[in-house]
C-alpha cells in the first residue's frame, strides 16, 4: 500500500469505528437510565412497556451494528482488497461503449449489494419486528413488494445512469453543471409523479370517509393559505403497525396521506396537531429551504468531484490497471463518505431546528399544545421510541429532537 492509500483506509476505520462508539454510547445510556418512567410520561406508560421500548432500542442497536459491521467488511475487501480492480478489468474487457459499461457496472454492484442485504432484511422484519408486535407483512406480501421495489428502481436507475453518462460523455468541460441541472430537475418531477404512479404500486389510498375529521383538516390548513385536494387513508396495516402521516404533493396544493394505523390509534385534536406541524414546515419554508442547501452543496460537491475526476490520481492511489470513469466514482464515494461525516451533526441541527419550529406553528395554529403533546406520547408509545438517547448519538444521528426535548418545550412556550 501507498501512504495515501493507508491514509484513506485509516481515516475509513476511524470514522467507522467512532459510529460504532457513538451507537456503544447510546446502548450504555439507554442500559443505565432506560428503566425510569420520564415525569411526562406517568400514567401513559408502565414498567412493562418500558422494558420492551428498551429491549427493542437494544435489539434493534445491536442489529444494525452487526448489518453494518458486514457491509464495511465487503467494502473494505471490495475497495482495499482488490476485487474493484479486477471487477473494472472485466467491465473494460466486455468491450462495449460508455454507457452500456457503465449500466452493466453500476446495476451489478446495485443488485449484488441488493441481494447480500436480503438476509438482514428478513431477519429485521419477521424476528425483530414480529417479536415486539409491529410486523403484520406475509411472506407473500414481501416478496412482491420486493419484486416491484426492484423493477422500480432499476428502470429509474437506467435512466439516471444513462442521461448522467451521456451528459458526461456529451459534454467533457462542462458536464458537472448539466449533471446538476438534470439531478435537480429529475428530483422535482419524482416529487410530483410519486404519489400518483409509485406509491400506489405498493399501498392502497382510499379518501378518509370521517366528514367532522376532513372538515376540522380543511378548516385548519386553510387558515395557513393551503388547500387540501385530497385526505387519504393509506393501508399501512397490511404490512406494519408502526404508524405516521405525510403531505406529498409541491406548491399550495397537497394530498395528505394517514396510515390507518395513526387514524386508529389517536383522537382527531391529536391528527390536526399531528397536521398542524406538517402545515408549520410548509409555512415556514423548510422543504424550498433545504431543497436549496442540498442543492447548493450538490453543485459545490459536483464541481469538486469534476476537478478530481480529471485526473488519474484516484486510479494511481488504488492502483487501478484500466482507468475507467467508473472505477473513480467508486473511489471518489468512499472518499466522500470521509469528508462528509462531519458534516452530519450541521445537517442533524438544522433538521431538528426546522422540527421545533413546525411544533411551535402546531400550537400556535391550533392553540392547544395538549393536543401536539398528547400525539408525541402516543407516538413514542406505538412506535417504542427510546425515552433516553445519548447526547452525542442525537447530535449525529437525530433528525428530530428527543421526544421529552419537545414535549417540555411545547409546555415551556404555553401560557
Amino acid at each position: 500500500m501507498n501512504s495515501y492509500l493507508i491514509a484513506i483506509f485509516i481515516s475509513y476505520i476511524f470514522i467507522t469505528g467512532l459510529s460504532y462508539c457513538i451507537e456503544y454510547l447510546n446502548l450504555t445510556n439507554l442500559k443505565k437510565y432506560g428503566f425510569l418512567i420520564p415525569a411526562e410520561f406517568k400514567g401513559y406508560i408502565d414498567t412493562d412497556l418500558l422494558n420492551k421500548t428498551r429491549n427493542y432500542t437494544i435489539e434493534q442497536t445491536i442489529f444494525g451494528i452487526i448489518s453494518s459491521g458486514f457491509s464495511d467488511i465487503i467494502l473494505l475487501i471490495f475497495v482495499f482488497g482488490g476485487l474493484l480492480d479486477r471487477y473494472n478489468s472485466w467491465i473494460v474487457s466486455i468491450n462495449q461503449n460508455f454507457i452500456i459499461s457503465g449500466l452493466v457496472f453500476f446495476l451489478l454492484l446495485v443488485f449484488s449489494e441488493t441481494i447480500l442485504s436480503v438476509p438482514f432484511e428478513l431477519y429485521s422484519l419477521f424476528r425483530i419486528e414480529n417479536k415486539y408486535g409491529f410486523n403484520t407483512m406475509a411472506c407473500g406480501l414481501w416478496i412482491s413488494d420486493k419484486i416491484k421495489s426492484l423493477i422500480v428502481s432499476t428502470i429509474l436507475m437506467v435512466i439516471v445512469i444513462s442521461a448522467g453518462l451521456f451528459l458526461i460523455q456529451y459534454s467533457q468541460r462542462l458536464w458537472w453543471l448539466w449533471l446538476w441541472c438534470f439531478f435537480l430537475a429529475f428530483s422535482l418531477f419524482m416529487m410530483y409523479i410519486s404519489p400518483y404512479v409509485i406509491e400506489p404500486l405498493f399501498n392502497k389510498f382510499t379518501p378518509v370517509d370521517n366528514e367532522a375529521l376532513l372538515e376540522s383538516i380543511r378548516n385548519l390548513l386553510q387558515k395557513v393559505g393551503i388547500q387540501v385536494s385530497k385526505v387519504f387513508k393509506m393501508d399501512a396495516s397490511r404490512r406494519t403497525k408502526h404508524t405516521n402521516a405525510y403531505f406529498t404533493g409541491i406548491g399550495k396544493v397537497k394530498r395528505i396521506v394517514l396510515f390507518d394505523t395513526l387514524i386508529e390509534n389517536m383522537e382527531p385534536e391529536e391528527l390536526t396537531s399531528v397536521l398542524a406541524h406538517e402545515a408549520g414546515h410548509w409555512k415556514r419554508r423548510h422543504l424550498l429551504k433545504n431543497i436549496i442547501l442540498t442543492e447548493g452543496i450538490a453543485l459545490i460537491v459536483i464541481f469538486i468531484s469534476f476537478k478530481i475526476l480529471q485526473s488519474d490520481i484516484l486510479l494511481n492511489i488504488f492502483n487501478i490497471k484500466e482507468g475507467t470513469f467508473f472505477a473513480k466514482i467508486v473511489i471518489l464515494g468512499i472518499i466522500g463518505s470521509i469528508v462528509s461525516f462531519p458534516f452530519s451533526p450541521v445537517f442533524m441541527y438544522i433538521s431538528r431546528r426546522y422540527e421545533n419550529e413546525a411544533d411551535r406553528f402546531s400550537y400556535e395554529l391550533t392553540g392547544n399544545h395538549q393536543g401536539m403533546i398528547s400525539a408525541l406520547i402516543k407516538l413514542s408509545k406505538d412506535n417504542l421510541s427510546n425515552l433516553h438517547p445519548h447526547p452525542l448519538y442525537v447530535i449525529f444521528h437525530y433528525s428530530h429532537p428527543p421526544v421529552l426535548e419537545r414535549i417540555r418545550r411545547l409546555r415551556d412556550s404555553a401560557p
